[in-house]
């Protein structure tokens, strides 16, 4: 009886939360992202987030948080991304998802929202055909010597002959690119060794590894609708926790200042060819980059811990 009276006591604190997959229209299909959405008078923890993202078990569990006004009428919110291991200063799947619950079911009805993030101010919009568009920091990377990596790219292609050259971001994406001469089935069903990535390079150098290759008509980067893929990519984040992430927008905005210097345009399509797979439409600025993309609401409820 004692115990019961105990549990009576209990605060519930109940979080309204969505399941929403980025960078595609269709269910099962890009990148799925947890959301929730908490106000300040919640007082969740940090340690709280991430326990929630690690029971969540998904890429990314995303935190908007109201700082004034309502969901429905406020422009601006406090974002934050974790992993089930880690928070992250940057998730480009998670905000586009968190966009899209504040667009389709806060009701939100601003046409441009402003998130606070440790990446600084983002800004997210409607755009037409029902793309969500985000405006993140640029993260070109810079080259680096194949011999420098040699440990870590041997558990990530099967042969160092296959790649063209390699670049390093500020941020610790580690981008690989293949010869042209790969196909887009070929990157689609190579398996990297991502239980050794860690112990072959375990310095904190590198976070993330980006396969990616130029995309053609002749190699299958093509969409349903006929439309080539400027390039096609897989990413890959164990230190983070995340043997493959699905479709990623922070790595876009590594590969996408590659692939805009090597070919010499500011408009980019661009494929994650993961198991999901998602498209983004790119456009590189000066130091930001626009991505745009679509998103499908599949869950709704609610989230609940004891305080």
């Amino acid at each position: 009886m004692s115990d019961e009276k105990e549990i009576d006591k209990r605060e519930y604190l109940n979080i309204p939360m969505y399941i929403v997959d980025a960078f595609t229209s269709k269910p099962f299909e890009g990148n799925p992202a947890a959301i929730c959405l908490i106000n300040s008078e919640m007082g969740l923890t940090s340690d709280e987030m991430q326990k929630i993202a690690k029971e969540m078990n998904l890429s990314e569990t995303a935190f908007v948080t109201l700082t004034k006004g309502d969901f429905q009428s406020s422009p601006s919110f406090g974002l934050r991304w974790f992993t089930p291991t880690t928070e992250v200063s940057l998730c480009g799947h998670a905000t586009l998802a968190s966009a899209a619950v504040l667009f389709y079911e806060a009701g939100n009805q601003c046409e441009q929202i402003h998130f606070d993030s440790l990446s600084g101010e983002l800004t997210v919009e409607r755009s037409q055909k029902d793309l969500i568009t985000l405006n993140f920091p640029l993260n070109p990377p810079e080259p680096k010597n194949v011999k420098d990596f040699k440990a870590l790219l041997e558990v990530c292609v099967d042969d160092l002959s296959d790649i063209d050259e390699i670049q390093l971001s500020a941020t610790g994406k580690l981008l690989i690119r293949l010869k042209d001469s790969f196909r887009r089935d070929y990157l689609e069903t190579m398996q990297p060794r991502t239980n050794e990535m860690i112990a072959s390079l375990p310095d904190g150098l590198v976070k993330g590894v980006g396969i990616t290759v130029k995309g053609s008509v002749e190699n299958g980067s093509v969409d349903s609708e006929g439309n080539v893929y400027d390039f096609i990519s897989r990413y890959f984040a164990p230190w983070l926790g995340i043997h493959e992430d699905p479709v990623t927008g922070s790595w876009h905005t590594v590969a996408s200042a590659y692939w805009a210097k090597n070919l010499n345009k500011t408009n980019l399509y661009a494929r994650q060819c993961s198991q999901r797979g998602g498209n983004i439409w790119i456009n590189v600025l000066d130091t930001r980059v626009t991505l745009s993309g679509k998103a499908v609401v599949n869950l709704r409820g609610q989230f609940t811990i004891v305080k």
